[in-house]
């Protein structure tokens, strides 16, 4: 069985491991957005932090899944980007 069966299995068969896996694929999304558009960019880490007046430690721990940042960091940090985050309805299963 692979990592995506697995994740498959459990979503279908235990719904608290399918919040936990929804929450930690819904928070890497964004942090994959957040990397991959400072790439586009050309900005390192370093320049992030910079523009939104945060220490590069800080960028490099909400990266890496380390840090979950507060709502203000994370709307500054996407609002350089040039990115937003929004906000839908959950699905009807929940």
């Amino acid at each position: 069985m692979n990592w995506n069966e697995y994740k498959q299995q459990v979503k279908q068969t235990d719904p608290i491991g399918k919040e936990i896996l929804e929450e930690a694929e819904a928070e890497a999304s964004i942090i994959s957005a957040m990397i991959k558009q400072r790439s586009v960019l050309g900005l390192s880490q370093r320049d992030l932090a910079a523009i939104c007046g945060i220490p590069q430690s800080s960028v490099a721990r909400i990266e890496s899944g380390k840090t979950t940042p507060r709502l203000d960091t994370l709307l500054k940090l996407l609002n350089q980007l040039g990115l937003t985050l929004s906000v839908t309805p959950a699905s009807p299963s929940r």
